[in-house]
């Protein structure tokens, strides 16, 4: 019999919001966290809009000579783990004999409390800046913390040196898919009784020229509402012309039932079930039969123990693109067979753009907050449904109802699939 798994915490930064009830009031009101870039100077950029995150200071969250040590994905991702770990009250403050003064460490056997974070690309901005540094000065003007900020897992790692654990501290990459793949493996660690807690989740913070002009090379990211930035990510909309960069982190606290029970924590959900595959198919194209995205979902469901149709809501990869928005069309009808026409799928990327492994872990926050207020986030701006996407995509208002299990679906470059399934507790 497979341990339960319960969530106990949530944090979240985001486009929409800095914490966990902003980002919820968004979601409910349709708002959108696209505007024009301000990080840097987009002139001779076809693309001039992202999904930042505003007003973040990281001194809320994170000591200001440790976050000076930190890339923005890091320091993303230690604010929402702090979030997290003071709602499932997992914090105490402890006195640091050798460092002087106090700090805020985890509660309980911190040997048995573990971190895995999710994240794609790194340090965007330090490898951008440093590599300015070599180019213009020589190496010895480089910055002298160039390879541990940029590093994927220096998020992971920097978790467990703030609050102070000492189980497994891991990294997920996956590209798009390390978000919800990160959480897959946390709830393995649980079950497989290596770890009593684990924090996890995905982080991302790459609104930098590098990671915009590579993807604008691509040719993956919308040009075609730069001065209407609001109406630029609409999924499965026929209107659509790419995705829109975003940035966020999402991190929440996995316990093992027996563990919150024991110490009374408020268990906001179950989760009950992933799965993940590879299309083997295409660098960074799904396939567009659907298959492997398909079987990713059909395998999260079996792991959940549950049926198709007791799933009332999917939060779908959803990215604006009309490769991703048709092929995730066919996965949904392969793995939900009939029930997929009765089924809410949104895509909150319409709200926060696509925050790559950040997106993982905000959007299984969304469906956690379905789960416990009992809504249907909307897909904005789907003003005319592309005819190959004839699901009910919740469009442009929220809607209401009782959601008693919900699914979040990633897929990544490389065709990484990855499905998360949450049930009410």
């Amino acid at each position: 019999m497979k341990t339960k798994v319960v969530i106990t915490g949530m944090g979240v930064i985001s486009p929409i919001g800095n914490n966990v009830e902003e980002f919820r009031d968004a979601l409910i009101a349709g708002k959108s966290g696209i505007g024009k870039i301000a990080q840097f100077d987009t002139t001779g950029f076809d693309v001039t809009i992202a999904g930042e995150v505003k007003d973040f200071d990281p001194g809320r969250w994170i000591e200001k000579k440790d976050a000076r040590k930190m890339a923005r994905f890091t320091q993303f991702a230690v604010a929402a783990a702090a979030q997290a770990l003071e709602q499932a009250d997992l914090l105490e403050t402890i006195q640091i004999e050798n460092e002087g003064g106090q700090k805020k460490r985890v509660k309980g056997n911190a040997e048995r409390t573990g971190v895995v974070l999710g994240n794609g690309i790194g340090g965007f901005e330090i490898v951008s800046e440093s590599f300015r540094k070599l180019h213009d000065s020589g190496p010895k003007r480089m910055l002298p913390l160039t390879v541990p900020t940029m590093i994927s897992n220096e998020a992971a790692g920097n978790i467990s040196m703030v609050f102070g654990t000492k189980g497994p501290a891991l990294t997920q990459v996956t590209a798009c898919a390390s978000g919800a793949d990160a959480l897959g493996q946390a709830l393995d660690l649980i079950r497989s009784g290596r770890c009593d807690v684990v924090i996890s989740g995905g982080t991302e913070a790459c609104i930098t020229p590098f990671a915009v002009g590579g993807f604008q090379m691509l040719k993956a990211l919308s040009t075609k509402r730069c001065d209407n930035p609001e109406q630029a990510s609409r999924p499965f909309d026929v209107d659509r012309d790419g995705f829109v960069l975003g940035e966020a982190a999402g991190v929440l606290v996995l316990e093992s039932e027996e563990h919150a029970k024991k110490r009374g924590a408020k268990i906001l959900a179950e989760f009950v079930g992933y799965g993940g595959t590879a299309d083997a198919y295409h660098i960074t194209s799904p396939d567009p039969s659907g298959e492997g995205g398909g079987r990713a979902i059909k395998l999260a469901l079996e792991d959940a123990g549950l049926k198709p149709e007791d799933l009332q809501y999917y939060n779908a990869h959803g990215t604006s693109t009309e490769i991703n928005d048709v092929t995730e069309t066919k996965m949904i009808k392969y793995a939900f067979g009939d029930h997929a026409r009765k089924l809410k799928i949104s895509s909150t990327k319409s709200m926060t753009g696509h925050c790559v492994a950040g997106g993982g872990g905000i959007e299984a926050i969304a469906c956690i907050l379905a789960i416990r207020d009992g809504f249907f986030p909307p897909t904005i701006n789907l003003d005319n449904p592309d005819p190959e996407c004839d699901l009910d995509y919740v469009p442009n208002k929220v809607q209401y109802g009782e959601v008693r299990a919900a699914a979040s679906g990633n897929l990544g470059f490389g065709g990484h699939n990855g499905v998360v399934v949450f049930r009410k507790y």
